[in-house]
């Protein structure tokens, strides 16, 4: 089942090649701290950078890593249906769980080309899709509507849902139904999407903190939300100071400092800035990761 605190993971890289050995202990650890699914070259995987032979490879090598001990939700989001097609196609071969599609971005397609959109990515083999709606990145905004139509095709199973608008979890259980998995796309309004229905996020926070944001989940799941406003008030600070400069970035510099893998990025993202860094570093101590 898909739910709880779902790991946007990074794509680690060791002088500009993606270190497999960190990708697989990355896996490892996330299992072992209690992440119950991982998300490999979403836009925190830096998909855009990658070649279509490293994100095949990407997707592969986490799927092999987690040998069906959680569910593994490939990358498989382009602004060409073509390419989502392939991608998805790959992904079902290799054994993922499903799929995350995003709203193509840049073409800003009509509502008409997001239903065209996803149906080609449904029919196009067996693999259950998430859909990413992402306004603020993508230019173009999914309507409840919409969704609701999509959500008619067996496959189309739910959302991650970034919009940053509490409102959209209720309109979303109107159009889609309650069964329709919806989970947050962003870590601080991640406790009021879960009160409002949702049923986890895909989360950039928990590459470094996969612990506390699984015991945070597991806490809203189970309705205990003053446990959850505990962990809340632990990573808050956290949450707020890896997204200073891209997040991606700002979970790498975190990860570093954990040992867990390098901060390298790729062009044209830049390692975070130092008074970013002490940002974070502070951030960490308060959510007690570092002494």
């Amino acid at each position: 089942m898909i739910r709880g605190s779902i790991p946007a993971l990074v794509t680690p890289f060791k002088d500009g090649t993606v270190d497999r050995a960190a990708l697989k202990a990355l896996v490892e650890w996330h299992i072992a701290e209690g992440s119950h699914g991982l998300v490999p070259v979403g836009t925190t995987g830096e998909s855009p950078t990658l070649s279509h032979a490293e994100h095949e490879m990407v997707v592969e090598e986490v799927v092999q890593a987690a040998a069906g001990r959680v569910p593994v939700i490939a990358g498989a989001g382009s602004n060409n249906t073509a390419e989502t097609v392939r991608l998805m196609q790959h992904a079902e071969k290799v054994g993922a769980d499903a799929a995350l599609v995003v709203t193509p971005y840049y073409n800003k397609p009509t509502q008409a080309g997001l239903i065209a959109h996803f149906t080609a990515a449904h029919d196009c083999c067996e693999l259950p899709i998430i859909i990413y709606n992402i306004p603020g990145r993508s230019a173009v905004d999914m309507s409840p509507a919409t969704m609701g139509e999509l959500s008619k095709l067996p496959r189309i199973i739910g959302v991650k849902d970034a919009t940053g608008d509490l409102s959209r979890v209720p309109q979303q259980r109107i159009t889609c139904g309650t069964d329709f998995i919806q989970l947050s796309g962003e870590d601080g309004t991640a406790l009021g999407f879960n009160a409002h229905g949702g049923r986890g996020c895909i989360s950039v926070t928990a590459n470094v903190a996969p612990r506390l944001c699984a015991e945070f989940q597991e806490a809203t799941l189970a309705g205990d939300y003053a446990k959850a406003l505990d962990y809340q008030d632990r990573l808050m600070p956290l949450h707020l100071a890896i997204f200073l400069e891209p997040g991606v970035a700002g979970a790498k510099y975190a990860m570093s400092r954990l040992g867990k893998c390098a901060e390298e990025v790729r062009s044209p993202l830049t390692l975070v800035s130092e008074p970013i860094r002490a940002k974070i570093d502070d951030a960490m101590r308060h959510a007690g990761l570092l002494n």
